[in-house]
């Protein structure tokens, strides 16, 4: 019996200071896309800059390294997770250039923007 009192009051410590921890924040950050926003028109070849909201960041971002990858209305074009657009820029910046790659003209492609988080821009398109 004794034992099993000694077990009994670890385990209720224990759990009295696992739930009395403080929760800490995420911070998950998505800062949204500000550039290409619906109406642009992109022409493949052509270098654009990339630009979201950086206003309000959490004090700890868990990952500020960002990449850009392209979607279309259906898949990602052109780029993967493993091949993005553009990478290795800080996700504080609020910029980052990139050339248009070579991908079949239409109206149905976004931006999404990885670092912390991820955001997607409005729809634009891609011309010849």
């Amino acid at each position: 019996m004794n034992t099993f009192t000694t077990v009994l009051s670890f385990l209720v410590a224990f759990f009295t200071l696992a739930t009395a921890a403080p929760l800490q924040l995420r911070d998950v950050w998505a800062p949204p896309v500000l550039y290409p926003h619906a109406g642009t028109v992109w022409t493949i070849g052509s270098r654009h800059n990339i630009t979201w909201n950086t206003t309000n960041p959490p004090q700890q971002i868990t990952n500020s390294n960002g990449f850009v990858i392209l979607r279309n209305d259906t898949a990602f074009v052109g780029s993967d997770l493993d091949h993005p657009l553009v990478s290795n820029f800080s996700i504080l910046a609020g910029r980052v250039e990139m050339t248009v790659p070579n991908v079949e003209p239409g109206s149905g492609y976004q931006i999404i923007l990885f670092g912390d988080s991820g955001n997607v821009s409005p729809y634009f398109t891609i011309s010849a």
